[in-house]
């Protein structure tokens, strides 16, 4: 192999590594939200999207 193509193998290795932490990032980011809203399931309404009266609390 020639000196280019060692460039160009540490060039595509540090891009896939790169890639794969935005990938690992995106990955937790997704995970913590999803934690979050499963926090407050007592408030998580369906897939309907709409204030049900039921939900509200008397007060």
């Amino acid at each position: 192999m020639t000196n280019n193509d060692f460039e160009i193998r540490k060039r595509r290795s540090s891009t896939n590594v790169t890639i794969g932490l935005i990938l690992v990032i995106f990955v937790v980011l997704i995970f913590s939200i999803t934690l979050v809203k499963l926090s407050n399931g007592d408030k998580m309404q369906a897939y309907d999207h709409v204030l049900r009266p039921e939900m509200l609390t008397d007060e």
